[in-house]
């Protein structure tokens, strides 16, 4: 039986939304597809969303959403070393980046379309991505691991060094051989500039 109006949620709706968009692109995709894969009218889905302008930025955030959500476990984590959190950190980000490029390009594509259309969402994102390196560099500054004078300035140039493995324009590079070694490099070539 199709879901009613009454338990139809915004998260079932994004869900839909991706699987349509994987289908149709974000060229081709529209509400009525978002509403026709969920069995309710796309009225039901303007009830949650207004837009689908307000739609397709809910579902990118919610795909970013995912990658912060994995990383923030390493900035939490406390009592591990600060070098190794970041270290950590900076692997987790572009396995992440990899893994949603390698194993769903026609949905990568996607998102990385959408994303060009909303800086607003992607801004906000890099925020909370260099806030949490921020929160490691800030730990390895305290405990004398790290000598930057300013950690935020020092995480928005660790983010801006490590851009050819977590920025979506090289996804091409990521599946190319030697990758590793050349991500290993640029980490140890960063850790080495930060340390006190």
């Amino acid at each position: 039986m199709p879901p009613t109006s009454e338990t139809l949620t915004a998260e079932r709706i994004l869900e839909a939304t991706e699987e349509v968009l994987r289908r149709h692109g974000p060229a081709k995709a529209t509400v009525v597809d978002v509403a026709r894969a969920l069995g309710v009218s796309h009225g039901s889905v303007y009830r949650h969303f207004r837009t689908k302008a307000a739609l397709r930025e809910a579902v990118t955030k919610r795909w970013l959403d995912r990658t912060s959500e994995r990383l923030a476990g390493i900035v939490t984590a406390e009592g591990r070393d600060p070098e190794q959190r970041l270290r950590d950190w900076l692997t987790a980000l572009f396995a992440a980046k990899r893994r949603k490029a390698g194993d769903d390009p026609e949905l990568f594509a996607t998102y990385t379309v959408l994303t060009d259309e909303l800086g607003g969402v992607v801004h906000e994102h890099i925020t909370d991505l260099t806030g949490q390196l921020t929160r490691i560099v800030a730990a390895g500054a305290d405990a004398g691991v790290f000598r930057p004078s300013d950690p935020s300035t020092a995480a928005r140039a660790v983010f801006q060094a490590t851009g050819r493995f977590h920025d979506p324009c090289y996804a091409k590079e990521w599946a190319q051989p030697g990758i590793e070694a050349e991500f290993t490099a640029v980490v140890d070539l960063v850790l080495r500039g930060l340390r006190a």
